[in-house]
């Protein structure tokens, strides 16, 4: 029984912690998308605007463009409203992981709808609610503040690995008193026994964690890469319009580092 603590955590640490991946790449303001326009905030002020992919306000006011800048201006807030929602799905896709193999260890070590695993489930359920607040995440309405991406697992997982951990810490004399109740039931092995098949049944618990978790964390890890690959190619496109659009000469959103 001395491996339960251990196996929880280490599903929580490797599970919450698969987006991990290096991104040089800051974010010097705020971004709102929603289906009608882009906001770039600067302390929580508009600074920049964009309204249907190709109308350029600049602190309220509309910047006249000729047709090349428009058409950068069109590939640009598209690529915004691409990536935005792509940060947002890597960050839920992260921490679901990690609740997932945790709930799938505590559900094999109490029995699945135990009273143990439901009330830990509606803890669950509560933070990947406030995970979608965090980005205001309703329908096509994005929100991400300025921040550095040079470690997905700090921005994203890192706060939530930690409440995932006080989750199951918490919990574990509840989850102790459920596998005790359980080895105590079984009448055909004597308390060796019953220990060492508990045992090794955690040690075949942490190999599947392993074989489940490890593809999805390996898929993730592949999105961040892609993902600051599109960011440092929509950098260039900003550089562009810095030097295409006299306004915008000293707007700089990605800073690649």
């Amino acid at each position: 029984m001395n491996l339960i603590t251990p196996t929880i955590i280490a599903a929580t640490i490797a599970a919450a912690s698969v987006s991990a991946q290096q991104c040089d790449i800051h974010f010097n303001y705020g971004v709102v998308i929603n289906p009608d326009h882009v906001r770039i905030l600067e302390k929580s002020q508009t600074h920049v605007q964009i309204n249907n992919d190709n109308q350029l306000f600049i602190q309220g006011r509309e910047i006249s463009l000729n047709q090349q800048q428009m058409v950068l201006l069109t590939i640009y807030s598209q690529g915004i409203r691409k990536q935005i929602p792509e940060i947002v799905a890597i960050a839920i896709e992260g921490v679901d992981i990690g609740l997932k193999a945790v709930n799938k260890v505590i559900a094999g070590l109490t029995g699945e709808n135990s009273a143990a695993h439901q009330k830990i489930q509606e803890r669950f359920d509560e933070m990947q609610y406030r995970l979608r607040e965090r980005f205001n995440h309703s329908d096509k309405n994005y929100y991400i503040a300025s921040q550095d991406f040079d470690d997905f697992d700090d921005i994203f997982a890192g706060e939530f690995e930690q409440e995932i951990e006080s989750i199951v810490t918490e919990s574990i004399g509840t989850i102790l008193m459920a596998v005790g109740e359980a080895m105590t039931n079984n009448e055909e092995q004597n308390s060796e026994q019953r220990v060492e098949a508990f045992d090794e049944r955690i040690r075949g618990m942490e190999k599947d964690l392993k074989l489940e978790v490890g593809p999805r964390a390996q898929e993730i890890k592949l999105k961040v890469i892609q993902f600051c690959r599109s960011l440092k190619k929509l950098d260039q496109l900003e550089n562009e319009l810095q030097q295409s659009i006299e306004q915008l000469s000293h707007f700089d959103l990605i800073q690649t580092k």
